[in-house]
C-alpha cells in the first residue's frame, strides 16, 4: 500500500457483508483508522479481525487534529477515515482533514461502497438522473419550514436524512409545503433486520408512519420527487409565500395576500404550514 495516502473507506450501513475486500484490506494496513465513534468502529474492526488502532476523529475535535494527522501523512504514514456508516463526508465529518491533507499535496484516495443515499435512490423508483441532497432538515419546527418552503419549487427529485423522533412531524411538514399528492419513497433501516422501504403520496406516507409506531423506528432516507414541467407554477410560488408571509400574519390573512401576489388558488394555500413552532 502507497504512504502517505488519506484513504477514505465507505462502511456498511447495516449488513457487515458489504464491507468490500479491498476496504478489509485498506482498514488492516493503515496506521491508523480515523473514526467518527471509536466503540461503533472497533466493533467493525473486531468483527473482521482487525487490529489497527483507532484515533476519534468527530465535529468536536476535527479541526484541532487536522494538522496532527496530516503531519503524520507527510512523515510517510497512510491513514484511513471511515464514519459511523456509510460514505464519510455524507452527512458525517471529514471534511476538514480531507482539505487538509490535499492542501499539503497529500494524497487522498476513496475506497468506495456502501451510502445510504444511493442506495434508497436505487430502490425508490423516482427519477435519479438528476437529484439534490439535502442532508437533515433542521430540527426546529420554524426553521424546518422555512427551508421546505424554498425547496417546494425544486424540480429535481430531493433526497433528505431524517430521524425516527422528527419524521412524523417531517412528514407534515413536507405535506405542507409541497402538497398532499407529491410522489415520495421512505426507505428506513436500509440492508437491515427490519428494512422497509414504503412508496406513495406524502398524505400516504404520513398517514401510513403515523399509524404504525414501528414505521416511526430507526434510521430513514425520504426521497421526494421534483416539481414535474406540468406542475402548477402558480401554487408553487404561491406555498413558498405564504409559508414566509404565515411568519409574521394569520393564516388566513397569509393565504390571501399569497393568493393575490401569485395568482394561486387561495383554498389551497389556506392552512399551509399551519402550525406552533416547536
Amino acid at each position: 500500500m502507497p504512504a502517505a495516502t488519506l484513504h477514505v473507506v465507505a462502511t456498511p450501513i447495516g449488513n457487515l457483508g458489504d464491507l468490500s475486500p479491498r476496504a478489509q484490506q485498506v482498514l488492516r494496513e493503515v496506521a491508523a483508522v480515523c473514526a467518527e465513534d471509536t466503540r461503533r468502529s472497533g466493533q467493525l474492526l473486531a468483527h473482521f479481525g482487525i487490529g489497527t488502532p483507532l484515533l476519534a476523529l468527530h465535529e468536536h475535535n476535527e479541526q484541532q487534529l487536522a494538522e496532527r494527522l496530516v503531519a503524520r501523512l507527510l512523515g510517510g504514514e497512510a491513514l484511513a477515515l471511515v464514519s459511523d456508516a456509510g460514505t464519510p463526508l455524507v452527512s458525517d465529518p471529514g471534511y476538514r482533514l480531507v482539505r487538509a491533507a490535499r492542501a499539503a499535496g497529500v494524497k487522498v484516495s476513496p475506497v468506495p461502497g456502501p451510502s445510504a443515499l444511493v442506495a434508497a435512490l436505487s430502490v425508490a423508483g423516482l427519477p435519479s438522473d438528476r437529484f439534490t441532497f439535502e442532508g437533515f432538515l433542521p430540527a426546529k419546527a420554524s426553521a424546518r419550514r422555512e427551508r421546505l418552503a424554498a425547496l417546494a419549487g425544486e424540480p429535481r427529485t430531493l433526497v433528505f436524512y431524517e430521524s425516527s423522533h422528527r419524521i412524523e412531524e417531517s412528514l407534515a411538514d413536507l405535506r405542507a409545503a409541497f402538497g398532499d399528492d407529491r410522489p415520495a419513497v421512505l426507505a428506513r433501516e436500509l440492508t437491515k433486520l427490519f428494512e422497509t422501504v414504503l412508496d406513495g403520496t406524502l398524505a400516504d406516507l404520513h398517514a401510513r408512519v403515523a399509524a404504525d409506531a414501528d414505521q416511526r423506528k430507526g434510521e430513514f432516507v425520504l426521497v421526494v420527487q421534483g416539481v414535474g414541467e406540468d406542475a402548477d407554477a402558480k401554487l408553487v410560488e404561491g406555498r413558498r409565500v405564504h409559508a414566509i408571509l404565515a411568519r409574521q400574519l394569520p393564516p388566513s390573512t397569509a393565504a390571501k395576500l399569497a393568493a393575490e401576489i401569485t395568482g394561486a388558488p387561495r383554498k389551497a394555500l389556506y392552512g399551509a404550514g399551519a402550525g406552533a413552532d416547536d
